[in-house]
């Protein structure tokens, strides 16, 4: 995979990727998987795994910054695992909020409110979810517009150098990653208040795997900010691709070509 941040303006994909199914046992390709889709998608899906471990249940507000690929996948994964009602939007291209929000409006499995903001303010400051969906490289909300009980996914950040949660609201969150080591490597929403001594390593106090296997909490009040930061794994990918490829032979999608 290889992001392009010019590529927007020339009317191409700020993400360009392939993924190359190898046989486990011989090593020998199986397929050739367009890589852009598969990522936004197995990317929500995370998130959306780990809203249904770390959000309230009672969550009814969603709110999205971003309005690319991510933040429409997020909005989906979101609407799966709550009972979602209103859905609030805010990106700095207000062109392609108005594009996400009519895509969305009025299709099965999404809320009927489904709302372009005028600011990122508007967006999360009643929200009971976040998505954080963005290519910024400095914090895209105010700390002040988090209440209690919000849970937050963040999954733009992926540089040691760029973040999207401000360092007040990462230190007074409750934070899990989708895997120790990666996070400590590429996410600058944990690398840079680490740096800066707002937070130490104990303050992840869990990765995915823990919560999915019920070792280590997600939530434990509803007063609780939650933060789940993902920078994403190559196990993602693995188990993506093996949905897709059983999905396509069922449904007799996709091209037999010779190696």
């Amino acid at each position: 995979m290889s992001v392009f941040d010019n590529n927007p303006s020339r009317d191409v994909a700020r993400i360009q990727a392939a993924v190359l199914v190898l046989e486990p046992e011989t090593a020998r390709p199986l397929a050739v998987l367009e890589g852009a889709t598969l990522t936004g998608i197995r990317t929500a899906a995370v998130s959306g795994a780990a809203t249904d471990l770390m959000a309230r249940s009672g969550s009814r507000v969603l709110g999205v910054l971003g309005a690319g690929v991510q933040a429409r996948t997020h909005i989906e994964a979101v609407c799966c695992v709550r009972s979602i009602e209103s859905v609030r939007v805010f990106a700095r291209t207000p062109a392609s909020v108005e594009a996400l929000v009519a895509e969305l409006s009025g299709r099965d499995g999404f809320p009927e409110d489904i709302r372009a903001v005028a600011s990122a303010s508007e967006a999360v400051s009643e929200a009971d979810i976040v998505c954080c969906t963005t290519t910024s490289r400095t914090p895209v909300f105010d700390d002040a517009d988090i209440g209690p009980g919000t849970h937050i996914n963040a999954v733009g950040s992926y540089q040691p150098g760029v973040v999207e949660v401000p360092a007040a609201t990462v230190a007074r969150s409750r934070v899990v990653v989708d895997d120790y080591e990666s996070a400590w490597e590429e996410a600058g929403d944990l690398i840079q208040p680490l740096t800066d001594g707002e937070i130490d390593r104990d303050h992840v106090v869990a990765e995915m795997g823990e919560l999915v296997g019920g070792s280590r909490e997600g939530r434990t009040g509803d007063q609780e900010i939650t933060l789940f930061k993902s920078v994403g794994l190559a196990v993602e990918d693995a188990m993506a691709a093996r949905v897709t490829l059983a999905n396509a032979a069922s449904l007799g999608a996709g091209q037999t070509v010779s190696w």
